[in-house]
């Protein structure tokens, strides 16, 4: 991925009526690492209270036995984070729980609202205390309104508030609730383990915990479930809003393995690889892929042109996403250790590289300026989007034009700052093309500048924290 210091935005996992919801969950949240390095967390009900345990780190190095016998229960929800509101500091790590006079309730949130700063300002009017810079927690102040006669009515009217993008797993004494907002921009799941119910970001989390993919929460729905079992509200029905998945989440977020908005992931991105060939083909010797998110756009450029396949970088598996690294620190030392080209495979090669995108394109750089000292002959760089040219405020940190490489240089300086011999990204028409979906139900904001909602507050993500003061 050369999006280097582009974030994601996080993970999301549930768990009811489950003996081992607490390691359930902690295995789930392995599977959706990718989607977030900061910090993990876990809360659990055994019915009467939740517990809640978290810390910043990767979900090994933040759980073990000894704090996850303090987690007990049979339902349970969890979060891996990536900060794309607030920073990166334990009190704004997931999910987020309060006690409030109606009992205890805890939210864990995949996405951003894009009318939090208004939110904020009026609920700390009526006198909410905020205890991090996330928007995150401005869902739990909704829910925990005296006025609601439960919590069903508190969830569908809360988020009838809130705008933006948001799938959530909430977890109170005695139910689990998934939610989804009307656009879909963000996934979630519904899975099952003999009587027991699994919520997860994505479907590879369910392949773990051996659960049964059922279906998607739908766009807008309300999944409640309890000891009566699941059923839906829709408090969105009559609105005729809109699909708008994230097409990012097929091109570089999500695992190959996981199936998001009715594609599997991989077979995607294979079919972006096919495309990418017709629409930029390349004389060349060999295709290589940037790993591990280019392997199968470059599987199906090779198959396409009839270039053969070669694995030209090997990576360093212990070295994390420099796309969700959270300092320009951390990501500079994590691009000059994470991959290294095979000077055998790539020396006097004509080399086509199949990367997933380019944001600020200091990664690629680098990248074909190593392929250069390896001895490749010439460099084609080839990527499977269409260029950033505007901000995301659904849930991907690039918040900034003046970050967006293709925002500010023609396509033949992007070239020559690269200093490949030819540059080519796939169109927003062959990237739509590669779903089973009408190309309607995606959003493409960071391609095209077309957001499907509202923009309140054009800021980065540390706009709470300014507020604050």
């Amino acid at each position: 991925m050369s999006g280097e210091n582009i974030k994601d935005h996080c993970g999301v996992f549930g768990v009811f009526n489950h003996p081992e919801a607490a390691r359930l969950t902690h295995l789930g949240l392995f599977a959706l690492q990718h989607r977030g390095e900061e910090a993990a967390g876990i809360c659990t009900s055994d019915g009467k209270s939740l517990h809640l345990y978290k810390n910043t780190g990767l979900v090994g190095e933040v759980f073990n036995e000894t704090n996850l016998n303090t987690l007990p229960g049979d339902m349970a929800i969890g979060h891996v984070r990536y900060s794309t509101t607030g920073s990166s500091t334990l009190q704004n790590s997931q999910p987020h729980m309060v006690s409030y006079s109606r009992g205890q309730v805890a939210v864990a949130h995949n996405g951003n609202l894009v009318n939090a700063q208004i939110l904020r300002d009026e609920l700390e009017a009526y006198g909410s205390i905020f205890s991090s810079t996330i928007d995150s927690e401005i869902f739990v102040h909704l829910l925990a309104k005296p006025s609601y006669k439960s919590r069903e009515e508190a969830i569908f009217n809360s988020v009838q508030r809130v705008e933006g993008a948001y799938s959530l797993v909430i977890l109170t004494e005695s139910q689990l609730f998934g939610v989804r907002d009307p656009y879909g921009f963000r996934p979630l799941c519904i899975g099952r383990i003999g009587e027991s119910y699994v919520l997860a970001s994505e479907t590879c989390a369910l392949d773990l915990t051996g659960a049964e993919y059922i279906r998607e929460v739908e766009p807008g729905e309300i999944v409640v479930i309890d000891a009566r079992g699941l059923r839906s509200l829709f408090p969105f029905k009559d609105q005729n809003i809109r699909r708008a998945h994230c097409i990012f989440e097929h091109v570089y977020f999500a695992r190959p393995d996981s199936t998001l908005f009715g594609d599997n992931v991989g077979l995607v991105r294979e079919r972006l690889g096919r495309q990418l060939a017709k629409e930029h083909p390349a004389s060349a010797d060999i295709v290589v892929p940037v790993p591990d998110s280019g392997n199968f756009a470059a599987m199906g450029y090779a198959r396409e042109s009839g270039i053969p396949l070669a694995h030209g970088f090997t990576r360093n598996h212990y070295v994390g996403r420099t796309f969700i690294s959270p300092s320009q620190a951390q990501r500079s030392l994590k691009v000059r250790i994470k991959l290294n080209p095979i000077r055998e495979i790539v020396t006097g090669k004509r080399v086509v590289v199949i990367d997933d995108s380019i944001v600020r394109g200091n990664t690629s750089k680098s990248r074909v300026s190593l392929l250069r000292r390896a001895g490749a002959k010439e460099v084609h760089m080839r990527i499977s989007c269409p260029p950033h040219i505007s901000p995301c405020y659904y849930g991907i940190d690039f918040p900034s034009k003046s970050e967006l490489l293709a925002c500010n240089k023609s396509m033949e300086e992007i070239k020559k700052f690269l200093e490949v011999d030819s540059l080519g990204y796939l169109s927003i028409e062959g990237m739509l093309a590669a779903t089973t979906h009408k190309p309607s139900d995606f959003c493409t904001a960071c391609f095209s500048g077309n957001y499907p909602t509202k923009i309140f507050d054009e800021t980065d993500k540390f706009k709470l924290e300014r507020s604050k003061g």
